[in-house]
C-alpha cells in the first residue's frame, strides 16, 4: 500500500490542477470550487467525510441525441438482444425502463422527457436523486425485482428496457404490452449494456460516443491523481450484510478505468464472482485500504453500518486512524450502473484520492 508520505506529495498547486475539472454528465465541465468540495463539507458519517455535497443535479441529462439513421426499414428498427430479436420504433417517444443503468442512458442522451415509468430500488423506493429533479418525477412501476405489469400496461409505452438478469420470466407479459428489449446482465457488462440500450434507443452511436469521452476522462483523472499508487477499497453496508467490491463490479470497473489499485483481498483472483464478497464484521481488515469509500444501501443499512464503523475493529484501520475514509452515494457508486454514474464517481476521487482528509 501506499506510503502516509504519499499524501503530501502533491504541492499545492498540483492538487488544485488534479481537482479543479470536474465531470459533470457525460462531458466535462469545469469548476473553480471543485478542489475544495471536501473541506467545504459540513456533514460527516461516524467520521467519515462525506463526498458530492456539492454535485450539480440540475443540468446533469445530456441535450437530445440525434437519431441514428442506419438500420431503420420504415419506422421500425430490429434490434437482437438478450431475449431474441424485436423490432422497435425507430425514434421512440413514450420509454419505460425496469433497470437502473438503463435510466441513467435514457438520461445521457437527452431522452428524460420522453420517460413515462422506472422501476426503483426497493431500499430506496423513489428514482435516484443524482439525476436531478426531472428524472425524480418519473412514475414508479414497481421495483427492479417485481416490475408493476398492470400499471405498466396502462403508461402505453412504445418501448420497454428491462433485464434479463432481473425478470427473465416476465417478458412474454412485457412484450405483449410492447416492444421489449433485455440486457444479459447488470453491472459487469454495463459499458456493453449502454450501446445496446442505446442502440434500442435509436441512438447507438451517441451511446458509444458518451462511453468514449468517458473512458478519456477517466484515463485521464488517473493521470492527475497520480492513482496507481493508491490501493482504495470499496465497502457497502447492506441490511445485514457487508461487502467488500472487487474488480468486476461496476465501481470497481471504474476504480479500474482510473488506474486506481486495489488491496490485494478486493482483487478477489481466483474468485468465481469478482463482483464483491461478503464479510463478517469480525474480518473488517479485509476493508482496509490507503483510502476507503463507503457507502449505505438505504437508511437500515446506514443504521447498521454507523454502528460496525463506531466499533472498535473498525476504528482500528489504518485509513480510519489517518481519516483518509469517505462515504459516498450508493446510488452513484452501486446502483447508477451507466456513464453519468461513472462520471459521478470520477468526481469523488479528484476531491478525495490523493492529498486530501476529511
Amino acid at each position: 500500500m501506499r506510503k502516509p508520505a504519499l499524501i503530501r506529495r502533491l504541492a499545492p498547486a498540483a492538487l488544485l490542477t488534479a481537482s479543479a475539472v470536474v465531470l459533470a454528465a457525460c462531458g466535462g465541465s469545469t469548476t473553480d470550487n471543485a478542489a475544495s468540495s471536501i473541506t467545504r463539507s459540513t456533514t460527516s458519517v461516524a467520521g467519515a467525510g462525506v463526498l458530492g455535497n456539492d454535485r450539480d443535479t440540475e443540468n446533469v441529462c445530456g441535450p437530445t441525441a440525434p437519431v441514428d439513421p442506419e438500420g431503420v426499414t420504415g419506422s421500425v428498427r430490429k434490434i437482437v438482444h438478450a431475449a431474441g430479436e424485436t423490432e422497435v420504433p425507430a425514434d421512440p417517444q413514450r420509454i419505460v425502463v425496469l433497470d437502473t443503468d438503463k435510466l441513467d442512458t435514457v438520461c445521457a442522451l437527452g431522452l428524460q422527457d420522453r420517460l413515462v415509468g422506472a422501476a426503483v430500488t426497493g431500499a430506496v423506493g423513489s428514482q435516484p436523486k443524482y439525476l436531478g429533479a426531472k428524472i425524480a418525477g418519473v412514475e414508479p412501476v414497481g421495483t427492479l425485482q417485481q416490475p408493476d405489469i398492470e400499471k405498466i400496461a396502462t403508461l402505453h409505452p412504445d418501448l420497454i428496457l428491462g433485464s434479463k438478469f432481473r425478470t427473465p420470466e416476465l417478458y412474454q407479459q412485457l412484450s405483449a404490452i410492447a416492444p421489449t428489449t433485455f440486457t444479459e446482465k447488470v453491472g459487469t457488462t454495463w459499458k456493453e449494456n449502454m450501446v445496446l440500450d442505446g442502440t434500442a434507443l435509436g441512438r447507438g452511436a451517441s451511446a458509444r460516443q458518451s462511453l468514449d469521452a468517458y473512458k478519456s476522462e477517466a484515463t485521464e483523472t488517473g493521470k492527475s491523481l497520480n492513482s496507481s499508487e493508491t490501493q482504495a477499497s470499496v465497502v457497502r453496508f447492506m441490511p445485514g450484510v457487508i461487502r467488500i467490491y472487487g474488480p468486476d463490479s461496476f465501481s470497481g470497473q471504474v476504480l479500474t478505468d482510473a488506474g486506481v489499485q486495489r488491496p490485494p483481498f478486493q482483487r478477489l483472483e481466483g474468485a468465481k464472482d469478482r463482483r464483491f464478497a461478503e464479510i463478517s464484521e469480525e474480518e473488517l481488515s479485509k476493508a482496509e485500504g490507503d483510502v476507503i469509500y463507503v457507502s449505505f444501501y438505504g437508511d437500515e443499512a446506514q443504521g447498521q453500518g454507523v454502528k460496525v464503523m463506531d466499533g472498535g475493529l473498525w476504528q482500528g484501520l489504518g485509513a480510519v486512524k489517518d481519516k483518509r475514509v469517505f462515504k459516498v452515494d450508493d446510488e452513484i457508486w452501486m446502483t447508477g450502473i451507466g456513464v453519468i454514474a461513472a462520471g459521478g464517481i470520477l468526481n469523488d476521487l479528484k476531491a478525495s484520492l490523493n492529498g486530501y482528509t476529511n
